[in-house]
């Protein structure tokens, strides 16, 4: 029985030639039959069935990562920011950066980054504690970089902010950044604090900071995080510049900014900009501050026709739309023993 199965086996790999075949010398009667032919059904079904899967996996993942559906999505909103110069009553006052702290409304402020706090953080009806956390975290890291860096702040990179900006903003970014422009849409001033760096330096690199951030959701999908703050910086004129007394002196910016997050950002560790107002002084009201702000140092003053005053130190205060004046007590009061 061995036997007879070998043979059966044996005669189902050997198919007849034709006679034509037959009459040429030297051709055996029979050709073997390769495994290709035996089972190229078998072959073609199983291609079939994988060019069905691997289509099938690529409808799903352009489903869940189609960039052009999740923007639709998204609605997204390009940043609209404000920037209104504050002029000084008088001339700027100057004197040591530890001095001229010491005797202004920022004498409590926090040092830095340290003035950035976040609030208690609780989950909401559609993000977790995890979720609302990543976002007030990526808020904090854009303050801080966009108000802090000294890099930043003096114009020489603006990458540390870059990385954090939600990838469909990047194009406004980039162009707010190399062509700013005074059309609520492209101010390099709205994204960041930057200075002229060939007029004014940091006299003092421990900005004094105070303010506060707030978390809310917008909707099932999204969270906004809104911060409040104060920034003081000490300046001084760069070096070679004539400007000013030669002092230091105090240059005040309060920023109101809104974030926008959705599940991608906080996954990706992104930032969406949507609003951003900016106090800033003292400086004078028809400068520029599209690009660079361009405070006034010790010893100078913003001329005549002054709006009515604001204070930037105080939330409640409102300002007036183009540029407004620092109220008193927005300002240092002159150290004892200076002139």
């Amino acid at each position: 029985m061995p036997a007879l199965l070998k043979l059966r086996v044996r005669a189902a790999r050997l198919q007849e030639f034709s006679a034509q075949e037959r009459l040429d010398d030297h051709t055996p009667a029979v050709r073997r039959q390769g495994p290709w032919r035996r089972s190229r059904g078998s072959r073609q079904a199983l291609v079939l069935v994988l060019l069905i899967a691997l289509a099938f996996a690529t409808a799903v993942y352009m489903g869940v990562r189609n960039p052009y559906r999740s923007l639709a999505e998204r609605d997204p909103e390009p940043l609209r920011s404000t920037v209104v110069p504050l002029a000084p009553r008088g001339a700027v006052p100057g004197a040591a950066p530890a001095a001229l702290f010491e005797h202004s409304p920022a004498a409590h402020f926090r040092v830095g980054a340290e003035g950035v706090n976040l609030p208690a953080v609780h989950g909401t009806e559609n993000f977790t504690d995890t979720q609302v956390l990543a976002a007030l975290d990526a808020a904090k890291e854009y303050i801080i970089r966009s108000s802090l860096d000294p890099e930043v702040l003096t114009g020489g990179t603006v990458r540390p902010v870059r990385v954090l900006v939600d990838s469909y903003q990047l194009e406004q970014f980039d162009r707010s950044m190399d062509r700013p422009a005074d059309d609520g849409r492209h101010a390099a001033t709205g994204w960041l604090v930057r200075f002229d760096a060939s007029r004014v330096a940091l006299a003092d690199p421990q900005v004094r900071v105070r303010g506060s951030l707030a978390v809310t959701e917008t909707g099932s999908s999204r969270l906004e995080v809104t911060g409040d703050h104060t920034f003081v910086y000490a300046l001084r004129p760069a070096a070679g510049q004539p400007e000013g007394d030669g002092q230091a002196s105090l240059f005040t910016v309060r920023r109101e900014v809104r974030f926008r997050f959705d599940r991608d950002d906080l996954r990706d560790h992104q930032i969406e900009v949507v609003q951003a107002y900016v106090q800033a002084g003292p400086m004078s009201c028809g400068g520029d501050t599209a690009g660079q702000l361009r405070p006034l140092l010790a010893g100078q003053d913003a001329g005549k026709g002054r709006p009515a005053g604001t204070d930037p130190y105080a939330p409640q205060r409102s300002t007036a739309s183009l540029c407004g004046v620092m109220a008193d007590e927005a300002q240092p009061s002159p150290p004892r023993g200076s002139p």
